[in-house]
């Protein structure tokens, strides 16, 4: 299949996901990114943990102008996704393994929290 082909497919097979199945698409992005991140860090390749984290950072961002505010958990979870976009902004800025190692899992759960609701039918 040539490269134009599979751009091709890949943005059909985006298009025609579920929103849940989008999501999830975009928490398992985002703690690729940080596990990346993780080894760039420890191999010292700053371009491309640099890259990672401010990848993860426009993840979150995403997740946050598409939340419904008229939703209780909407709030939750702009507070949350506020929290970790800080977090990893000092992630950045000090190349900061203790905090990532501490952010990345928080953010493996609430990717586990949504992949329950979505097998429960809730998203």
């Amino acid at each position: 299949m040539d490269m134009q082909g599979y751009q091709a497919y890949k943005a059909q097979s985006i298009n025609t996901m579920t929103r849940g199945e989008l999501l999830l698409l975009l928490y398992d992005e985002l703690v690729k990114r940080l596990t990346r991140a993780e080894l760039a860090l420890e191999k010292q390749d700053f371009k491309l943990f640099d890259e990672s984290i401010i990848r993860c950072r426009e993840i979150l961002r995403y997740l946050d102008d598409t939340l419904d505010m008229q939703y209780p958990i909407s709030r939750d979870l702009h507070r949350l996704y506020d929290y970790f976009s800080y977090e990893l902004s000092r992630v950045l800025a000090g190349r900061n393994a203790k905090v990532l190692a501490e952010v990345k899992p928080r953010l493996a759960d609430l990717r586990d929290t949504f992949r329950q609701a979505q097998k429960a039918g809730g998203i």
